[in-house]
């Protein structure tokens, strides 16, 4: 029983960063129809922009809630605006081309940043050595939150961490924030207004640009919280770490029904609950069969996924 409800709540932590990523994903292709392939590494850039920031706090400061909520606001705006950077110079000049140009785009600018990370450049500035570029060694992320135990059950059978509590408090508000400005905001009506139609959204005065570059901001900003999570629980970091948790977002997201908010994160939280009970109760070379593995059963049996839509699409 104890080994039951330690898999459950590490299976729910795991859920809630893959729910992060996959809402981003989730958010471009309802406005735009578009699988943004780069979105895991633009989590990837987010994770070194708050290792940097965390570097440059000092030991004195980390462990704090202003040194970790400092690093979390500057990972999430440098994502933001470079979410806005990628879709103005890279998706923008082709959303009137075949989406499959797009695709291929969105493959190359993901090799672009996995690979361009694992370069090794340092710019000396003043007698001081600028990393720019970290190189494709691992890194150990700093402890912004100092780990303790929040609660033990049993004769220590579960363990509950505090960056467990914290991550996952986090992650929902993150998520409640962006569902309330969906459905009860101005931004949240045109989104949905564009998503529908952004030819007829543009004809009533809808800022079709605008809504959907701030799409884009704002899924870069949950990927950056995701991955700021994802370090904090991992530990270690490298320039390849948003391919694979990018891999099993869009997963989490096609299983919801990708274009569906409340989808992605069902989806997101299933997925981590299979990985932890089947690492649990097999082995962990399973964990990341179990993601494609689930991808295949639903597409057999529900191609929409659970909360998605079947729609005819002309050819």
């Amino acid at each position: 029983m104890y080994e039951f409800i330690q898999h459950l709540i590490n299976g729910l932590a795991a859920g809630t960063i893959y729910a992060l990523v996959a809402l981003g994903y989730t958010m471009v292709y309802g406005v735009l129809k578009l699988i943004n392939f780069a979105h895991g590494d633009v989590m990837m850039v987010g994770v070194y922009v708050g290792y940097a920031v965390a570097f440059l706090l000092g030991r004195e400061h980390l462990g704090s809630i202003s040194g970790a909520l400092l690093v979390f606001a500057v990972s999430l705006t440098a994502c933001a605006a470079f979410g806005f950077f990628i879709e103005r110079f890279a998706y923008r000049p082709l959303r009137d081309k075949p989406r499959l140009t797009s695709l291929i785009t969105a493959i190359g600018i993901s090799f672009a940043l996995s690979y361009g990370f694992q370069l090794d450049f340092v710019l000396k500035l003043g007698g001081h050595n600028l990393t720019i570029l970290p190189g494709a060694a691992s890194r150990r992320f700093p402890a912004i939150i100092t780990p303790s135990e929040w609660m033990v059950l049993g004769d220590n059978d579960v363990i509950i961490w505090n960056w467990q509590v914290i991550s996952f408090l986090i992650a929902i508000a993150l998520m409640g924030s962006l569902q309330y400005l969906v459905f009860r905001t101005r931004f949240g009506k045109a989104m949905r207004a564009v998503s529908h139609d952004h030819k007829v959204a543009g004809l009533l005065g809808i800022p079709v640009d605008t809504i959907i570059a701030g799409t884009f901001m704002l899924g870069s900003a949950l990927a950056a919280g995701a991955g700021i999570l994802y370090a904090i629980k991992d530990k270690s970091i490298q320039p390849l770490m948003g391919v694979m948790v990018g891999l099993k977002a869009f997963v989490a997201a096609v299983i919801g029904g990708i274009g569906n908010l409340p989808g992605a994160v069902v989806g997101a939280l299933l997925l981590g609950l299979c990985e932890e009970f089947i690492v649990g109760y097999t082995a962990s070379s399973w964990r990341d069969a179990v993601a494609f593995g689930f991808l295949i059963v639903v597409l057999l049996f529900r191609p929409e996924g659970l909360f998605g839509r079947a729609q005819a699409e002309k050819v």
